[in-house]
């Protein structure tokens, strides 16, 4: 961790949350994990202070909290988890391309919010949805629902981790920290609400009538609030559901450049049917075969099981090695190799890299190196064809900006 990244994670608390947040989060990134005193100690901070603070950056998921054996609770502010916030922007456009308006906006809402109950969602979508509307038009309830089931079902939303429930009856004192938890079956399952109702508008009146009619609300919300029906389930945006899907497309583009656009919609259409069975950390894909592949292929797209068949052995027989074989039942079973396909990404970034700031010649030598790993320098101006006294010029301007190192190779 830099003192670069330090102080933008600084910076994007302080836009988002304000000073003392700002404080407290940049305080936990620079020292580590550390109990709720030390924190206030440190940064001088009243207990209340810190306690608020905290609880607005757990809220959001920036801050994790584990109990140690000693029985004290430690609280850490991983640098990953803040900079995560400059990709906001990029998941809820994400979420409006796939699942238009109401999809922006239920991501947007829960990012804005760390953790929200479904109901509050579609209300505050609804609200939100209906005051873009002509006069006299309202979003339903329903449709917002709709949207919220397919995120779910996509995975791009989830729920919460939850405490465990109580007894009123048990004497045994509560732990210093909850232990958390979801079921892996539940993670996904939308609670059935039948939330039934339209948005509403914001309404505006003149400024003598303000208090009246705002203490009238206050008084009215309160006669009937009631607890919602999903009181206690809480859900979140799936992070690692759209790093998955930004992993795909990078994948589906590199296929297009290589060979066209078929060749693209066949493995777009296999990361699409492995999306939600295979994890986002997985080597590969689950294996698919030639006719299910077939059978998912987009409508219209007019293709016969022969030419499927045809561009599958090329894309297995393609030196990238994005798409396997790994069977010959249903017509064969092919899976995407995507450690290997982000691999290959990696490596063809850092090669452009090289190329753009060095130039052609150091990006050969680079490449050369890539792939036979080590080389002496005599050995690195004969394959590269290139004269040793620019090979060696060449080789010191990498190794001063630490693309390539030096190895001793007489040491056993």
């Amino acid at each position: 961790m830099t003192q670069a990244e330090i102080k933008l994670c600084s910076l994007l608390l302080q836009e988002h949350f304000g000073e003392i947040v700002e404080k407290i989060g940049t305080h936990l990134i620079k020292t580590g994990s550390q109990p709720l005193r030390v924190i206030a100690n440190d940064t001088g901070m009243s207990l209340d202070q810190v306690k608020k603070a905290l609880c607005v950056l757990i809220q959001h998921n920036l801050v994790t909290y584990q109990l140690q054996k000693r029985g004290f609770v430690e609280y850490e502010a991983p640098c990953s988890r803040v900079l995560r916030i400059l990709r906001y922007p990029r998941y809820i456009y994400t979420a409006k391309t796939l699942y238009s308006d109401m999809g922006e906006l239920i991501v947007e809402e829960l990012l804005l919010n760390g953790k929200m109950t479904m109901s509050a969602v579609v209300r505050k979508v609804a609200d939100r949805l209906t005051e873009t509307m002509e006069d006299g038009k309202t979003m339903d309830y329903g449709e917002v629902s709709n949207t919220f089931m397919r995120l779910a079902d996509t995975h791009f939303i989830q729920r919460c981790p939850m405490a465990p429930e109580t007894t009123e009856t048990s004497d045994a004192p509560p732990p210093p920290a909850p232990t958390l938890a979801v079921n892996e079956k539940d993670m996904y399952v939308v609670p059935n609400l039948n939330l039934i109702g339209k948005g509403k508008r914001r309404r505006s009146f003149d400024d003598e009538d303000n208090g009246e009619h705002k203490a009238k609300r206050q008084k009215q919300d309160a006669d009937s609030q009631e607890s919602p029906p999903d009181d206690g389930i809480y859900w979140q945006a799936n992070i690692d559901r759209f790093h998955q899907h930004f992993r795909d497309q990078a994948i589906v583009s590199a296929v297009a450049n290589r060979m066209d656009q078929t060749s693209s919609e066949i493995v777009r259409t296999m990361l699409r049917m492995s999306e939600i069975t295979t994890s986002s950390t997985a080597p590969y894909t689950q294996p698919l075969s030639s006719n299910e592949i077939f059978r998912s292929l987009p409508a219209g797209y007019n293709i016969v099981k022969q030419i499927l068949d045809q561009y599958l052995t090329l894309l297995a027989d393609d030196p990238l090695e994005f798409v396997g074989k790994s069977g010959d039942s249903g017509g064969g079973m092919y899976v995407i190799n995507l450690h290997k396909a982000l691999a290959t990404l990696a490596t063809a970034t850092l090669e452009s890299v090289v190329q753009e700031r060095f130039g052609s010649r150091c990006a050969r030598i680079f490449r050369l190196l890539l792939r036979k790993k080590h080389l002496e320098q005599k050995q690195v101006e004969d394959f590269a064809m290139i004269p040793a006294k620019e090979a060696k010029d060449m080789l010191y301007k990498m190794l001063s900006e630490n693309f390539v190192s030096l190895q001793d190779r007489r040491q056993r």
